[in-house]
């Protein structure tokens, strides 16, 4: 058990339930191990942190607190969402680890290409966030009829905007990864999805109006990317997505042949 604890096991093992449940609490012990490692860097460097949320904020503004215990509390929540990040590549390679007895060796080689793009994909979702949403849509909050109210920036409220509109994003810049492995896997085509490209749009648009910001400049700068991404995952999935095994045309009253390997 030592040995598969550690690495993936094979499609060929067969594992009880109890050796199951034995790896399935390994592999959460060492994600929990990594989070907590990255947590605890990241409060040691909590100030950096709180720097780097605050910068896209205006000169004039500054997150305020109105609590004995806010102060410490945002740090460790702010903390926690940096950790999550840093900690994200081995979490997810040990969910893929987890899961791959379940998967062929042909959905395995399409698996793993895949997740590899996940933590790329999910970095430039945030810097695309923290570089051109993040400014645009506090740009616009904090000056949206600014003459009527004194407007404040509170700490909680403004760390957690931030970390969800990162987040969100980090998590809507996957959708190549869907398109791909979709049709890797022959569940789709990418003619498929250009015929129904309008309501792929329309999910998009539902989606960046659910997100974080709620408002009609945050929305539209979030569905940009995410219509781009789309169309760039059609181009990718004509490429590259298309199923590396065909079924041969099975003779009348015979059923199809399964894949090899």
């Amino acid at each position: 058990m030592a040995r598969r604890r550690l690495g993936p096991v094979s499609f060929e093992d067969r594992l009880t339930l109890i050796e199951h449940l034995d790896e399935l609490r390994t592999r959460i012990m060492i994600a929990g191990a990594a989070f907590v490692v990255a947590f605890g860097l990241c409060l040691w460097q909590n100030e950096l942190l709180l720097e780097i949320a605050n910068d896209p904020l205006p000169d004039e503004f500054e997150p305020i607190t109105f609590g004995v215990s806010e102060p410490f509390v945002t740090t460790l929540t702010v903390s926690a969402y940096g950790a999550f990040v840093i900690s994200l590549p081995v979490i997810l390679y040990q969910l893929y680890a987890y899961v791959l007895p379940a998967l062929t060796p042909r959905e395995r080689g399409i698996a793993l290409p895949l997740l590899l793009l996940i933590p790329i994909l999910f970095i430039a979702g945030v810097v695309f966030g923290y570089f051109v949403v993040l400014p645009a849509a506090i740009k616009f909050l904090l000056n949206f009829n600014d003459d009527q109210f004194n407007i404040q920036v509170r700490a909680r409220e403004y760390y957690s905007f931030f970390a969800l509109t990162l987040l969100a994003l980090g998590l809507l810049f996957q959708v190549p990864i869907a398109i791909l492995a979709l049709t890797r896997l022959g569940v789709t085509t990418p003619e498929q999805l250009a015929r129904n490209r309008r309501y792929a749009i329309l999910v998009i648009a539902i989606i960046a109006m659910m997100l974080p910001g709620t408002d009609p400049v945050t929305m539209l700068i979030e569905m940009v990317p995410l219509v781009l991404l789309f169309e760039g995952s059609l181009l990718l999935a004509r490429a590259f997505g298309r199923p590396s095994w065909r079924p041969p045309e099975a003779p009348p009253g015979e059923p199809t042949p399964e894949p090899p390997g």
